[in-house]
């Protein structure tokens, strides 16, 4: 990790640590794009409470597409270096931070991929609760290899969007920032994924995605 990356984060864990619980901040309330401004401008807290935010979803989007928890973990961190490492330079011109964070989630993932790692499912049980049984254990994870399983016959811009959609949590708008289409697109993408998944699984039919 990069020594900018590592005293940012170390800053704004001392801080958190270290303020009264009860004292307002500066920085509360403050939306993700305004968080962003600040960190550009050197705010070492700011940093942090856009690490807080984003490496969820961040993770889930990466993990997802690379299907093993190892490699989503150390992609996940190598994302935050690179969007902190870029954090001087960045400015909003009117887009979304999250969707400029992802475009940078998505091209390491891209990157990832194209040295051709092998690539394994997720254990069964990650992110299981505690209160799980062996034998919802093991069903779930049979419906997690069945899921993987249809996803990959999904074409690369359905998975991309459903990735970006659910795991990631975006809208249409910010997916389509980060695939470079348009939004109508993305929701396009989306339920003719969704379409193809219920035939693969055989699932019911339900209401339509619209966000």
């Amino acid at each position: 990790m990069s020594a900018f990356v590592a005293q940012a984060l170390r800053e704004a864990e001392h801080r958190r640590a270290t303020a009264p619980a009860a004292t307002p901040h500066a920085l509360d309330g403050l939306t993700v794009d305004q968080l962003a401004e600040a960190a550009a401008a050197g705010d070492a807290e700011a940093v942090g409470r856009l690490y807080d935010t984003l490496v969820l979803p961040i993770y889930r989007y990466v993990a997802v597409r690379v299907h093993r928890r190892e490699d989503a973990e150390d992609l996940t961190q190598l994302v935050f270096e690179r969007i902190v490492s870029s954090l001087p330079r960045y400015r909003s011109r009117g887009r979304p931070f999250e969707a400029w964070a992802f475009r940078i989630a998505r091209n390491a993932v891209i990157d990832h991929v194209r040295r051709d790692r092998a690539h394994e499912p997720l254990a069964p049980g990650h992110d299981t609760g505690h209160n799980e049984t062996p034998d919802r254990l093991t069903v779930r994870g049979e419906e997690i290899r069945e899921l993987r399983s249809a996803i990959r016959l999904l074409t690369a811009d359905q998975q991309e969007a459903l990735a970006l959609r659910f795991a990631a949590g975006l809208s249409a708008e910010e997916a389509a920032e980060v695939m470079g289409k348009r939004a109508g697109t993305v929701r396009g993408l989306t339920f003719r994924a969704i379409a193809s998944l219920r035939r693969l699984l055989l699932l019911p039919e339900e209401g339509q995605v619209s966000r």
